[in-house]
């Protein structure tokens, strides 16, 4: 084998590993999402009846599109090499996320709002509402940042309506672990979900913490373009 075939290109290099394994971890809810909209469209059942989304589909189509597209795009938003090479790209990304994100937020927000309950009860009520408002203030709040030029909480509030968003990744593995382990009762499900959603904050507070400052103090503000 040539050294060409083995070495990574130029591209690659400059995407980095980090928007990969973010991809990855929705997966699973971005196949179930496509099968929803299968549903939806018209095609064959292939997860459980739920009545609520069928009466009122729209919250869901939005909720679904948006989540996919915004979990992906947002994903290459976070690769170093891409902002540098590309700023154009990451600030017109930016904004498309901002857009995408709010969608996501409030349509999940809609849809706890005025659907009937779903398992997790009172508590997992709460917590929906919570993490969505969550999710759309950081986004709001990361976007007036940038527009007086606050890299630093611009990106710490970018991070953290992602990682909220990506909640539904980490819930598959909560959920999965906490139902085998301790039952499919009330309580649990909504302990698990809240689980997902915290586990995701404390994993990018430990990063704003430790990495993104250090960064950030590293370069000077121009350097880092974003919505």
């Amino acid at each position: 084998m040539t050294q060409a075939a083995t070495r990574p290109t130029r591209s690659t290099r400059s995407i980095g590993w980090v928007p990969y394994p973010l991809v990855a971890l929705i997966v699973i809810p971005a196949i179930a999402g496509s099968l929803r909209l299968v549903e939806l469209a018209g095609g064959p059942h292939l997860l459980p009846a739920n009545p609520r989304i069928t009466a009122s589909p729209v919250p869901v189509i939005v909720h679904i599109v948006c989540a996919v597209l915004y979990a992906v795009l947002g994903a290459f938003q976070f690769s170093t090499g891409l902002r540098r090479r590309w700023p154009a790209w990451h600030r017109m990304g930016g904004r498309v996320l901002v857009v995408l994100g709010l969608a996501v937020a409030f349509s999940a927000l809609w849809m706890t709002a005025f659907y009937p309950r779903v398992p997790g009860g009172e508590l997992g009520h709460v917590f929906r509402l919570a993490f969505g408002t969550g999710m759309a203030a950081s986004i709001i709040l990361g976007f007036n940042a940038i527009r007086r030029r606050d890299v630093a909480r611009h990106r710490a509030w970018m991070a953290r309506a992602y990682a909220l968003a990506l909640g539904a990744g980490t819930q598959v593995l909560t959920q999965g672990v906490g139902n085998a382990v301790f039952g499919t009762s009330e309580l649990n499900t909504a302990l698990m979900l809240g689980a997902g959603w915290g586990i995701n904050l404390a994993v990018v507070e430990y990063i704003i913490r430790t990495r993104f400052r250090t960064s950030v103090r590293a370069r000077t503000p121009v350097s880092v373009i974003a919505a």
